[in-house]
């Protein structure tokens, strides 16, 4: 498999699938409200009110809509409350579910934000980490991963993690 990072707007991206950096309920702002603006707002969110919510390292799948990406998968990462209650773990889920998701669907090709490190505060050097590790050590049919990256920071710390 080859891990690509970039720098970028991960609803442009040209894959088969984009990983949403969701809340539990499917519905929010950062990147979950970008690609409801990209994808169609209203066909989104009632796609997302039928898989009745996610829980925190889970991740569902809905189709793309007016992304070029051919489906929609939705991870809930967690909530940094200071590392010692699960975060670490439930992250890496987000990554291995996700990844898991897309060869159920027969995705070759998926880009990934950066989970959890906006609002929901988790330490960007410590889960660009967990995000690259788990990536690699999970067994999937996916061909190509990009480590969409919004910032030049979380971009560089990809590409030094990737070396």
């Amino acid at each position: 498999m080859d891990i690509d990072p970039v720098r970028g707007d991960i609803t442009t991206q040209d894959v088969d699938a984009v990983v949403n950096a969701a809340n539990q309920a499917l519905a929010g702002g950062g990147v979950d409200g970008a690609i409801h603006r990209a994808a169609g707002r209203r066909e989104l969110q009632e796609a997302c009110q039928q898989l009745g919510g996610c829980a925190t390292g889970d991740a569902k799948a809905t189709p793309g809509f007016g992304l070029t990406a051919r489906w929609i998968i939705h991870a809930v990462g967690p909530r940094w409350r200071g590392g010692g209650k699960g975060e670490a773990e439930l992250l890496a889920s987000c990554y291995r579910r996700s990844l898991e998701v897309a060869d159920e669907l027969g995705a070759k090709s998926v880009a990934f934000p950066a989970i959890s490190t906006g609002i929901y505060g988790y330490p960007p050097e410590e889960a660009a980490r967990i995000a690259v590790d788990t990536i690699r050590s999970t067994p999937t049919q996916v061909e190509l991963v990009r480590l969409v990256a919004f910032d030049e920071a979380t971009y560089r710390r990809y590409v030094d993690l990737l070396g």
